[in-house]
């Protein structure tokens, strides 16, 4: 055969060539040669491929480029063309030297499939993996199993494969399922999945849980039931049921559905029973029940189906066939169903219209959903007391079924562990006979009831006070009042001391000290006992020191309204010993007023000394009612002057959030009683006793007002101008605003411009220690301590010079000073008050007011006529003398001098005490 001219090496190869000559087993050469002649047509580079494999034929890198280069020539080719046998015919070649490497196997092994040459691929895989190492099998047992998964691979040669690579890889035994699935091997899939499942050690590669597996074996055990053989079906299921707590439901209705395929329709009903009755959570119920009432539907439907075939037929066969009254058992042409259908008709027993039956069970079950779905519920905690109400409600109407209930329910729950109160479940099991009339049997189920241990004493009391509440329903006071005796008996030595030989002491030892118990025996007495009975119940409960205020008052009124005053104030008396604050508060309140109710000014002395007791043993908090109490008491039956110092007191104890109230009350009632002039001094008292500054401000604000209402007007002026010194002008405009209106009505330019003055002055030092002092040393009605706010300043870096400045303004807006308690200067309010001289006090030096009205000293016979001015004298307000004026006229005092029954004005009294002198 010829070869063509253009397969020749040309004069640009004859380089290559001698190089070649020189060394021909040199790969470089070869290759470079193979990259010069890229652009020639394959069959030269196929020359040249063949000498290079010839001289080299280990070379894998010739052998691959070979090789790719030949499968892109016969890739666009159909698989029938010579072309495939010779590429084929190439790979075997290369084998014979590259037969390690993985890569060259696995090219030769994908175009063996494409070509769909099955048993010369299949042995050319088992060549593979046995050329190569088994490091190295994964590389070919990967595309050998999508060899095997190809549609007309016989399916027994995919089954041997697949079995051997679980030989090599065990873990893929989910991959091997579901080619068995696919292949619809039901058998050995369902065998595989099983062993799967009863493996511990096993671990899905993709994720899959043992439930999610379980659930398969169920679809494959009940989906293909009469295929599948030789697999318990019923004690696998039962297996995975008794395996997983929860989410169970999909297991029973699938356990049923195999014996629904099965046709073993009366035990799939049963499985539903059991698992309906089995279960935990009321997910797992739903999915039954609602299973279980479709599939009672779909048999009903079609019974329904079949029973109207069947009347059809049998309509056709009286239309179309003449009865005669020969033996049917003589007629050989009737089969052997037949026959037996003509024996049997009309006999009860072999009637197949059942659909009655089948409806009354459906309906049944649909009735029994609640009390399948409590018992749930009750499954899940069957100490639940509320759980077990609701189940004998839902018998209601229903008395056995609600007794059964009760009697599980008492017999079930443990005291110890309930969830609720479980001694409810033994009143109401009584309530349920003695609404029916059985007293007999509800005493029976009460005397049950007081011997469970509880938890709680409580519980038990409520027993015994249930049963109590029964016979006086019934009019049986007598053995009410018996059962309470009994209840409240203290337990004998000799049955403490077995008790305590046990080492579990039950809450009947302890039934004595209930105090539920107690009051509701003392209640009973109250009304059916008589009064030494309901006496001696009290007097127990004392001495258990187990009452409580309520009952100390109760006892006290009913010694009152049986006119025992004495023995009620003891009970008092006991009361205030036995508590302390706050519990004892309503027993004092009560007592002092009930006392004072009682004794009036009889009993003055003693009175006093409850007050002064209670006050003494009283916190603050709850000390302003009884000071009221004891003021009151002195107004009405004591003195007037002790009422006031009771108020005096009152005003040092309360709290400071009560002392403004306390002052106002103070002074209204030292008004009333010794007139407006009196007050002056709580007044001043009020403002240096230390009160909030906006108390301060608001005890300044009256004060001024009283001293406007007297016709001092200076007095009142230096009031504003004291406490405007709290009042900022910024947040606190209505001070100016009274002030301003206090000034247009009483004053003139000159004090006017005093007060705007002071109003810029504290709004500045306002200002300027709110933008310099901290915070908390700024707040709103807080006193100002000078030194304080000197060393605020200079830790905050401020000169000397502006702190000077800043001492000095803020002592210019204040009224002088009083020293403070800890040497500092404070701005404090200095009293105006007339200061007696008489006693020890005389001849020392009065203190002088700034504010007095200096006068003249001029005689009358030193006013001239022309200068005489007359001046009209005013009466003296009424509320000056507060209730001594009364007094006085109620007495029927007379005025002794004629002078003196003249009400003189304060300028005349000034005048004549200058011509007395």
């Amino acid at each position: 055969m010829a070869i063509s001219k253009d397969l020749y090496p040309s004069q640009e190869d004859l380089l290559y060539e001698e190089e070649l000559l020189r060394n021909q087993f040199s790969l470089k050469l070869w290759w470079r040669y193979l990259i010069a002649k890229a652009e020639s047509p394959f069959k030269k580079r196929f020359i040249i491929y063949e000498r290079a494999l010839k001289a080299l034929p280990g070379s894998y890198k010739l052998w691959y480029a070979y090789l790719r280069e030949r499968l892109d020539i016969v890739r666009n080719l159909p698989v029938t063309h010579p072309q495939y046998d010779s590429l084929n015919n190439t790979f075997e070649r290369g084998l014979v030297t590259m037969h390690k490497m993985p890569r060259i196997w696995v090219m030769y092994l994908q175009t063996l499939t494409v070509q769909q040459l099955i048993t010369r691929t299949r042995r050319t895989f088992d060549r593979a993996l046995c050329a190569l190492p088994v490091t190295q099998h994964d590389r070919i047992w990967e595309p050998y199993l999508v060899f095997v998964s190809q549609n007309g691979i016989p399916i027994e040669t995919s089954l041997r494969v697949y079995r051997r690579y679980l030989m090599y890889d065990p873990s893929h035994i989910e991959e091997f399922i579901e080619f068995l699935v696919k292949s619809e091997r039901w058998q050995e899939s369902a065998e595989r999945l099983a062993s799967v499942l009863n493996d511990d050690k096993f671990y899905s590669i993709k994720g899959k849980t043992k439930h999610k597996l379980w659930l398969e074996l169920c679809e494959l055990l009940v989906h293909h039931a009469n295929v599948i053989s030789g697999l318990n079906v019923d004690a696998i299921i039962r297996g995975g049921i008794r395996k997983f707590t929860d989410e169970v439901g999909m297991l029973w209705t699938s356990l049923a559905d195999y014996y629904i395929r099965k046709n073993l329709l009366e035990k799939a009903r049963d499985i539903y029973e059991e698992g309906m009755m089995k279960v935990v959570t009321v997910r797992d119920f739903s999915v039954i029940f609602d299973v279980y009432s479709r599939f009672e539907e779909s048999t009903v439907a079609k019974k329904m189906e079949m029973m109207s075939s069947s009347d059809e037929e049998d309509e056709n066969e009286e239309n179309g066939v003449e009865d005669d009254e020969e033996d049917v058992r003589l007629n050989f042409n009737l089969s052997v169903k037949e026959l037996q259908r003509k024996i049997l008709n009309g006999f009860w027993l072999n009637d197949d219209n059942d659909v009655d039956l089948r409806l009354a069970r459906l309906e049944e079950l649909m009735n029994r959903r609640p009390a399948l779905a409590n018992s749930v519920l009750l499954r899940q905690n069957p100490h639940n007391v509320e759980q077990w109400h609701r189940r004998v409600k839902i018998f209601e109407g229903n008395a056995a079924k609600q007794i059964l209930t009760y009697t599980e329910a008492v017999r079930t729950v443990d005291p110890m562990k309930a969830v609720g109160k479980p001694h409810t479940l033994w009143v109401a099991f009584a309530k349920l006979y003695e609404n029916h009339k059985d007293l007999v049997n509800t005493r029976v189920i009460f005397d049950k009831a007081v011997q469970v241990n509880y938890k709680t004493v409580d519980h038990l009391a409520s027993v015994w006070c249930e049963w109590a509440e029964m016979e006086l329903r019934h009019k049986n006071f007598k053995g009410a009042l018996e059962l309470m005796r009994r209840a409240t008996a203290v337990p004998t030595v000799e049955v403490r001391r077995r008790v305590a030989a046990d080492g579990n002491e039950p809450v009947q030892m302890k039934l004595h000290r209930s105090l539920r118990l107690w009051s509701f025996y003392v209640d009973l007495e109250e009304s059916l006992g008589t009064l030494e009975s309901t006496r001696a119940v009290y007097e127990k409960i004392l001495d258990l020191r187990i009452a409580t205020p309520q009952i100390i008052m109760n006892y006290a009124f009913l010694l009152e309204e049986n006119k025992y005053f004495e023995d009620a104030f003891k009970v008092y008396e006991r009361g205030v010993k036995i508590f302390k604050y706050p519990h004892v508060k309503d027993i004092w309140v009560t007592y002092l007023t009930k006392f004072v109710k009682r004794y009036g000014k009889t009993k003055l002395e003693r009175a006093r000394e409850l007050f002064e007791h209670a006050v003494s043993m009283a916190p603050s908090d709850a000390v302003r009612t009884l000071y009221l109490q004891y003021a009151k008491l002195e107004e009405d039956y004591g003195l007037a002057k002790r009422a006031m110092k009771v108020y005096e007191e009152a005003t040092k104890k309360v709290p400071e959030g009560q002392k403004l109230e306390m002052y106002e009350i103070y002074i209204s009632r030292a008004a009333e009683i010794f007139g407006v002039p009196r007050t002056r001094e709580i007044y001043e008292q009020a403002i240096e006793s230390g009160l909030p500054h906006k108390d301060v401000k608001i005890m300044c604000i009256k004060f001024a007002e009283l001293e406007r209402s007297l016709g001092e007007i200076d007095r009142a002026r230096a009031l504003y101008k004291y406490s405007s010194q709290f009042a900022d002008p910024r947040s606190d405009p209505e001070f100016w605003n009274k002030w301003h209106e206090f000034e247009v009505q009483h004053g003139n330019e000159d004090t006017y411009r005093e007060m705007l003055r002071i109003k810029r002055s504290v709004s500045a030092s306002y200002s300027q220690t709110h933008f310099i002092l901290p915070e908390n040393m700024m707040q709103k009605d807080k006193l100002l301590d000078v030194e304080d706010a000197k060393g605020e300043l200079k830790r905050a870096g401020l000169p000397e010079d502006e702190m000077a400045a800043l001492e000095r303004q803020l002592l210019s807006t204040t009224t002088p000073t009083e020293p403070a308690k800890d040497g500092g200067r404070r701005v404090g309010f200095v009293s105006a008050g007339v200061i007696s001289q008489s006693g020890e006090n005389e001849g020392k030096p009065v203190t002088g007011n700034g504010e007095d009205i200096e006068l003249p000293d001029e005689s009358d016979d030193e006013s001239d006529g022309d200068d005489h001015v007359e001046i009209s004298q005013k009466e003296v307000p009424a509320a000056v003398f507060g209730g001594l004026a009364r007094k006085r006229d109620e007495d029927g005092e007379e005025a002794g001098e004629d002078g003196a029954a003249q009400k003189l004005g304060a300028l005349e009294r000034i005048k004549r005490q200058k011509l007395n002198q």
